[in-house]
């Protein structure tokens, strides 16, 4: 047999070609740290972002205005879960002040997009690629702005002083009226216009609640993408070292501090422009939302949704935005659990309890939250019918 038929010793195969090879049925099978780290490491991956893509786009033909609105609202609080689920989740800073950021973002789109001639302050910019960026930014200046808190406190310290904030904010955003509204009255909340269309009303093909979910499903797309190219960056992989063991990346050379006001940053642009969207879907909105409630109920989509992972981000705002609907149907079930407001116990309350229950349980029984569960059966179903 000549040597132009002979195979290649594998020494002679070039490295790049080795490490790009992956044995058949193998998908956790990595021979370089690139290919481990790809955006899509595996053919399942792929096939599912792309089902779950067209899935998303189709919702607004296949489900009710009624139904739209909550996954207009839980794509919306995804983006928010995701921008703490940075900080927190990937950086290890707990922070809870961020309906501070929310509610910066929100007032801002407000503000750029109001009446100039309405009884709150207003420039007019109805755009939403000028209104949403500049809410992002801002949020972003007062998030570095509150990053050297980061750099001196840790843990259950720097907890408490970002829920300080909370009180801190709750107090201007009531008390600047002009911009707020006032307290117990509100203000209108941004107007989306993209490109002339107004987004907002309903027109001749498609309902207003039609034309905001495909606004916020490809905002949390870009949003989910983006989060996820940072966590697999140099950036992203120091914010996992400073979360594991702050001290010992600093002493690998890790800029505690740079990164420490980076991930603040990033995670308050996110917060910004979730409060800037948000309240699109309700439009209206009023000062007392941005509480400790609001904390409360972003720190709950983290931990159930599962810490470190942006899946688990948008599992739990998911979870979340559909709990009222389960809740509003206890009633029919439970006699002294009421659905109107003025009575006790009602239905806002029982969810309230059930923010800090649901928080309790995923702790103790399945800390990894929406995603460790997702991770258990999809594990037992590639091992089917072996029990290892």
């Amino acid at each position: 047999m000549s040597t132009s038929t002979q195979e290649k010793p594998a020494s002679r195969v070039p490295a790049t070609t080795r490490a790009r090879r992956r044995p058949f049925g193998r998908p956790l099978l990595y021979t370089s740290y690139s290919s481990e780290m790809a955006l899509f490491n595996t053919g399942t991956k792929k096939l599912g972002i792309t089902l779950l893509l067209l899935l998303g786009a189709a919702m607004p033909f296949l489900l009710p205005d009624r139904q739209l609105q909550t996954l207009a609202t839980g794509c919306v609080w995804s983006i928010g879960a995701i921008g703490l689920m940075l900080v927190t989740g990937y950086a290890g800073q707990v922070s809870l002040g961020h309906p501070v950021f929310i509610g910066i973002g929100a007032y801002t789109a407000a503000v750029l997009s109001g009446d100039p001639n309405g009884r709150t302050l207003g420039f007019g910019i109805e755009e939403i690629w000028i209104w949403l960026p500049a809410a992002g930014i801002v949020a972003a200046l007062f998030g570095i702005l509150v990053a050297p808190l980061a750099t001196r406190l840790r843990g259950l310290y720097l907890a408490i002083v970002t829920l300080g904030l909370v009180f801190i904010a709750s107090y201007f955003f009531a008390a600047f009226s002009e911009i707020s509204g006032g307290t117990n009255i509100g203000r209108s909340s941004a107007t989306p216009v993209l490109f002339g269309e107004r987004l907002n009303v309903s027109g001749p093909m498609f309902t207003r609640d039609q034309k905001i979910f495909w606004l916020v499903f490809v905002l949390l797309v870009i949003f989910a993408f983006a989060a996820r190219n940072i966590a697999r960056s140099r950036v992203g992989r120091a914010f996992t070292a400073i979360r594991d063991r702050d001290i010992a990346a600093g002493v690998m050379g890790v800029n505690l501090a740079r990164h420490k006001t980076v991930a603040f940053g990033v995670s308050s642009f996110y917060a910004g422009c979730c409060g800037a969207v948000f309240y699109i879907v309700t439009g209206f909105f009023v000062p007392e939302k941005f509480d400790l409630e609001m904390a409360v109920l972003f720190i709950a989509m983290v931990l159930v949704g599962g810490v470190g992972t942006i899946s688990g981000a948008i599992m739990g705002a998911f979870f979340f935005a559909f709990l009222p609907e389960i809740t509003r149907r206890v009633p029919q079930f439970i006699p002294f659990i009421s659905g109107s407001d003025t009575s006790t116990p009602n239905v806002h309350q029982l969810e309230t309890v059930l923010y800090g229950a649901l928080i309790i349980l995923f702790l103790i029984f399945e800390p990894r939250g929406l995603y460790g569960i997702w991770m258990r059966i999809r594990n037992y179903w590639k091992a089917w019918p072996f029990s290892y």
